[in-house]
């Protein structure tokens, strides 16, 4: 019985990859650093609108704006040659953990007292 391409008879050592998948992946590491290099100062200027807005009493949710940003990014998915529908679920994974954050920095905020005249 012959092996497949790409196959290794059971017992034999693995094949090394071709250098064209080494270097693709390499690439794909990259780019995972960057993108969670990207994601952690996205999260530090959401950080800071969520004390913001806890500070201001504002709700940690703004459905206009996550509207306004969902349009854009489709288009920007679209133009990018990528699903819309991709866009839409990393966007909503990633506005999800904003509003989690937000919530908490409101809780944990010091909550003003009524002064009492005397």
């Amino acid at each position: 019985m012959k092996n497949e391409p790409g196959k290794n008879e059971p017992g034999q050592p693995k094949a090394p990859p071709p250098s064209e998948l080494t270097q693709l992946r390499a690439s794909i590491d990259n780019i995972d650093a960057a993108l969670i290099y990207m994601l952690a100062e996205r999260f530090r200027c959401t950080d800071t609108v969520g004390r913001l807005k806890a500070l201001h009493q504002l709700p940690p949710t703004d459905l206009e704006r996550e509207n306004q940003q969902l349009t854009r990014l489709h288009q920007i998915a679209l133009q990018a040659g990528l699903p819309p529908a991709l866009a839409d679920r990393f966007f909503r994974c990633i506005v999800e953990s904003v509003v989690t954050r937000h919530r908490q920095f409101a809780r944990e905020l010091p909550q003003e007292k009524p002064s009492q005249e005397k």
